[in-house]
């Protein structure tokens, strides 16, 4: 089973990119995308429907053109849920989970703080909500795979100027001890940490200046799993180049049950 999480920074331009021709050659079962910045009737030609897969979307209704997630698969999921019950965080489109039998897999669009302080608190208001969810699912029983662009480095291997970074949003201390405890104390598994634990490898980089030429980017584009799911990674890539968006497509491949 592959899995791709992406964040498109607009899926409309993403395509321009060729980001659907090289979809078709990855051999991918379910691609999670985030900011699609689109309203469902803006993606209705079929190159935003490539053959073999069924799309879900969760559009922005707070603001059009902004946010958004989405999901492609092979498999017809058994459910697909879009809704966590909360409207601010709902209605920017952040999040939808497809279930097939005992696995559900989400695409998730955490918010950024980097625009100012009111963005920021809201974040840390969406990190205290989630964090209960997060644990709730993590003790169902179910299997989890949560994809997404997570706003958040995790420690220092994962940013590339860690030191200059201390006091900007996604790598502000409260920020890295909250995606910590996930993994320390939840137990959630970040599967590209596991798979490559020494790895120094980004997802995201500024577009201003030169940090993509010169690989000074961050890692905040995740696949996070739920415990017994751990056992099954077998192997990940960034895939850094060709570019399609600011964020780079994140796979991995998981063992058949």
């Amino acid at each position: 089973m592959r899995i791709a999480s992406f964040n498109a920074n607009g899926l409309r331009s993403a395509a321009n990119k060729g980001f659907f021709d090289w979809f078709a050659g990855q051999d991918i079962d379910i691609l999670c995308v985030q900011e699609t910045k689109a309203q469902a009737a803006q993606l209705g030609d079929p190159l935003f429907n490539p053959p073999g897969y069924r799309r879900y979307l969760r559009d922005a209704t707070s603001k059009k053109g902004y946010s958004g997630v989405a999901l492609y698969s092979r498999r017809e999921p058994d459910a697909v849920l879009d809704s966590l019950d909360w409207a601010p965080f709902d209605d920017e489109g952040r999040y939808i989970e497809a279930r097939f039998g005992n696995l559900s897999v989400v695409s998730f669009y955490i918010p950024s703080g980097s625009s100012g302080e009111l963005r920021q608190g809201f974040k840390f208001e969406v990190m205290a909500w989630l964090a209960p969810i997060l644990q709730r699912w993590r003790d169902s029983g179910r299997d989890y795979v949560l994809c997404g662009d997570w706003n958040i480095v995790h420690t220092e291997r994962d940013i590339r100027n860690w030191k200059s970074n201390q006091k900007n949003s996604g790598c502000l201390p409260e920020e890295r001890a909250w995606i910590g405890d996930l993994f320390e104390r939840q137990g959630w598994v970040d599967a590209y940490r596991r798979l490559r634990p020494e790895g120094q490898d980004y997802t995201w980089w500024s577009q201003r200046g030169a940090a993509r030429a010169n690989n000074v980017g961050w890692r905040i584009d995740y696949q996070i799993v739920s415990p017994g799911l751990a056992g099954r990674l077998l192997d990940c890539r960034i895939v850094a180049e060709p570019k399609f968006s600011d964020h780079a497509p994140f796979i991995v491949d998981y063992q058949p049950e």
